[in-house]
C-alpha cells in the first residue's frame, strides 16, 4: 500500500522569515527637524524588499549608460549598487529637485526641451 505524503501548505511555504523591521527613523544629521514651510528630504528606499514593480523600456545606448555608472560607480567609489538602487537614487534626486524647485528644475527643462 503506498503511503500518502504530506506536503506543506501555501501559508507555511510563504510565510515571513524574518522578523518585521522597525520603523526607520528620520534620515537627517538629527541635529533639527526642517523648518515649517521646507520639504522634508525623501530617500530612496534602498536595498529592501519592494512590493511594487515597475517596467520602463529603453534604449540599449541608455542601458549602457546605466551599466557604465555602476561599473563608475564600483570601481572608482567602491559601491557595489545594482541597477535598481541606481535607477532608484536617480529618480529619488529628480523628485527632490522637482519638489524644491518646480518650474526652474532640472526634469522640467528636459522636459520642456523635448
Amino acid at each position: 500500500m503506498a503511503r500518502r505524503v504530506s506536503m506543506p501548505s501555501a501559508d507555511d511555504l510563504f510565510r515571513p522569515t524574518a522578523p518585521a523591521a522597525p520603523p526607520e527613523a528620520p534620515q537627517g544629521d538629527g541635529s533639527t527637524p526642517p523648518a515649517a514651510g521646507e520639504p522634508a528630504r525623501k530617500r530612496p528606499s534602498g536595498r529592501v524588499r519592494h512590493d511594487e514593480k515597475m517596467t520602463v523600456y529603453i534604449t540599449s545606448d541608455e542601458l549602457l549608460a546605466v551599466e557604465q555608472a555602476r561599473l563608475t560607480l564600483r570601481s572608482a567609489h567602491a559601491l557595489a549598487i545594482d541597477r535598481g538602487r541606481l535607477v532608484r537614487e536617480a529618480l529619488a534626486l529628480a523628485l527632490a529637485d522637482l519638489e524644491e524647485r518646480g518650474e526652474d528644475s532640472a526634469l522640467v527643462r528636459r522636459l520642456v526641451e523635448e
